[in-house]
């Protein structure tokens, strides 16, 4: 199932279109959806940074960029009729309308070795500047014995985009 979750995540391609060699793909897609709802991965993730801060394999030299992810047009229109916008939406389903049709953008700081410490998603209309600014707060690293998780990096790599006084306070 695990490898079957892998190769998906790796190559893109659509859960019917999974390899029979992984198991039926509901049931891989069930699995992996109830991984991700449970936090599972997230997790997974935090584990492995405390024992990668635990050896001193994170290099504190945190680097923040950000891709735009363009979505199909049909991405929003679930869950709307007749023009009504559901008030229900919770505030990090972020697809954004820009120029370019429905977009998404993904912040990601990640340490000197190019490993992730935190992710934000974002409407993909919003600039780069403002949509990061909450980025360095979610980096928080656990300690496998006592203590309170790492929060705070050495040093700070980006762009142009986040140069903004806001930014840098």
């Amino acid at each position: 199932m695990i490898n079957g979750m892998v190769y998906k995540i790796r190559t893109g391609v659509s859960w019917r279109d999974l390899p029979e060699r992984y198991g039926p793909w509901k049931s891989v897609y069930t699995r992996f959806r109830r991984y991700a709802i449970d936090g599972v991965f997230t997790r997974a993730l935090q584990q492995i940074q405390a024992q990668a801060d635990a050896a001193g394999d994170i290099d504190w030299l945190v680097q923040i960029d950000s891709t735009i992810v363009r979505a199909h047009q049909h991405a929003a229109a679930t869950g709307r009729k007749r023009g009504k916008h559901r008030t229900d939406e919770p505030d990090d389903h972020a697809l954004g309308r820009s120029r370019g049709g429905l977009t998404a953008e993904i912040p990601l700081a990640c340490d000197g070795r190019g490993r992730p410490l935190a992710v934000l998603l974002t409407p993909g209309q919003r600039h780069d500047g403002v949509c990061v600014r909450p980025l360095p707060g979610r980096i928080r690293v656990p300690r496998t014995g006592p203590g309170r998780p790492r929060c705070r990096p050495d040093h700070v790599i980006a762009d142009k985009a986040y140069s903004s006084r806001g930014f840098r306070a």
